[in-house]
């Protein structure tokens, strides 16, 4: 009974879970790609003729994706200091 009540103190190991890691780029171009194509509806919704309203989505979804390229990227953290490996 002992060895039971022992065993329930414990916690059970759970795994640490992260989210999959995708590249800055395909990042960048998810977000050029939405706001392009938001930017294209929404010009054709207020009556801009449909080649026009395609090209300002297009240029407008490539700066968009040129700046979250360059600017959108988090600044790396500094990593702990492993100790040195002791010699043998």
């Amino acid at each position: 009974m002992e060895n039971r009540a022992r065993r329930a103190d414990k916690v059970p190991a759970v795994s640490h879970l992260r989210s999959p890691s995708i590249s800055h780029g395909a990042i960048s171009f998810i977000w050029g790609l939405f706001l392009g194509a938001f930017i294209w509806v929404g010009s054709v919704a207020v009556g801009v003729s449909g080649a026009t309203a395609f090209i300002i989505g297009s240029v407008s979804g490539f700066l968009i994706f040129l700046a979250v390229y360059l600017y959108g990227a988090d600044e790396a953290a500094d990593q702990p200091k492993r100790p040195a490996a002791p010699r043998r």
